[in-house]
């Protein structure tokens, strides 16, 4: 008669926990290597990457492995990390009545952890290969179409004919689990596939994007086919993504490789004015560049100097948007309501529900910070252009924390 397996203290299966090491010295892959360790901790797995995407599933039934990833009760989160750097999540759900041996269980996350280190890492200089491709367009670092060509062909991808640049911000209003972020590029790169295979997504990079911000480039000389995208990548965030709103930014097609980085900025700009405006379903918001109108006009001015765009949007709203962030006003939306009433003030207190009065108090004060009179044309063009230059410079105003989303306190609400 055979002897027992022998077992930790904690009943683990000795020869079980055998099994993950002989899994991974054996390239089985992630899914043995999880199935081995859900037989070593009696619990049932479920292994994410850094994005969230599924990676392994070791569970008793569908049911089970729904209830993993929807983080029921009885769920343990462990964060996977190698060194300092994240690489996944283990979802665990014990089936045995005591918790395992905290060190068995370290042990086998980090064997978990170093495995998806290993067998992502092809992936994960691809992604950093994209990145740095697209990071480069944006800085307009890849001027000559020569170059332009070889480093997209160097990652699988075609732009003889052309191609679309679409920008995606997202702004989290829940609270979630480090990787959000990623998630948002995993899940617009899908968006942009479903519609164009060749698309692909990164991070834009660009230190002062605020919340989460991608750029989606898609291959291809038919305008449609980068509407397409848009629409594709737009509905995806929203099936995936709850408690996030959206602004899309699309640019013309770029015809020839040089204007990538002309198109770049299109996307940037359009995607810059779709989040200064709040209107649409849900909070989300979505604007080719043909349609940003009078802002066209700024994108040279913004390309050619920056520094004049951004000293006239100090000398005209900057001093309002810092009262707002100091005092937790609303002097920014009272402009902007004011000019979209064409100068009514009676007009302007409908859409801001508030009383006349305060609507001329709040004015006198705009006059006051930034020495122009609403009341005169030449006033208005200003302010009004200088709203235009703070939404291309991709500034966003904030009214304090009292007008963030969900917040009350008796604030004046926000279109939207």
């Amino acid at each position: 008669m055979s002897s027992p397996a022998p077992r930790t203290p904690a009943g683990i299966d000795l020869d079980a926990l055998d099994g993950i090491t002989d899994a991974v010295e054996s390239g089985a892959g992630l899914p043995e290597v999880v199935r081995a360790a859900a037989r070593a901790l009696d619990a049932s797995l479920a292994l994410t990457d850094r994005s969230g995407a599924v990676l392994a599933v070791a569970a008793r039934s569908p049911a089970d492995e729904r209830s993993l990833l929807d983080d029921a009760d009885g769920v343990e989160l462990l964060d996977l990390r190698v060194a300092d750097e994240a690489v996944g999540q283990l979802r665990l759900r014990s089936r045995a009545a005591g918790d395992a041996s905290p060190v068995v269980l370290r042990l086998v996350t980090t064997l978990i952890a170093s495995e998806v280190q290993r067998v992502r890492a092809p992936a994960r200089a691809s992604e950093q290969a994209v990145a740095g491709f697209l990071h480069d367009l944006l800085g307009r670092r890849l001027s000559d179409r020569e170059t332009v060509l070889a480093r997209a062909g160097e990652l699988g991808l075609d732009l003889t004919q052309g191609a679309t640049v679409v920008v995606v911000r997202a702004q989290l209003h829940v609270p979630s689990e480090e990787g959000w972020r990623e998630r948002v590029v995993t899940v617009a790169e899908r968006g942009g596939r479903s519609a164009t295979p060749g698309a692909i997504a990164a991070s834009s990079g660009r230190p002062d994007a605020v919340g989460a911000e991608v750029v989606v480039l898609v291959p291809g000389a038919d305008p449609a086919a980068g509407e397409r995208a848009a629409d594709a990548v737009l509905r995806e965030l929203q099936a995936s993504l709850t408690g996030h709103t959206f602004a899309l930014g699309r640019s013309r097609v770029a015809a020839d490789a040089v204007d990538l980085a002309r198109a770049a900025n299109e996307a940037l700009l359009a995607a810059n004015v779709a989040e200064g405006d709040t209107e649409g379903e849900e909070g989300h918001r979505m604007l080719a560049f043909d349609d940003t109108g009078a802002y066209r006009l700024l994108l040279s001015a913004m390309s050619e100097d920056p520094a004049e765009l951004q000293r006239f949007y100090a000398e005209t709203i900057e001093p309002l948007v810092a009262y707002d962030e100091q005092y937790e006003t609303d002097l920014v939306v009272t402009v902007e309501a004011f000019l979209d009433a064409d100068g009514n003030v009676a007009g302007t207190a409908q859409r801001l529900f508030t009383h006349r009065h305060t609507i001329r108090y709040r004015l006198e004060r705009v006059r006051e910070l930034s020495g122009l009179d609403v009341g005169s044309t030449d006033g208005r063009e200003k302010l009004s252009l200088g709203l235009k230059a703070m939404r291309v410079l991709g500034i966003a105003a904030r009214g304090g924390p009292a007008s963030e989303q969900g917040a009350g306190g008796g604030r004046v609400p926000r279109r939207g």
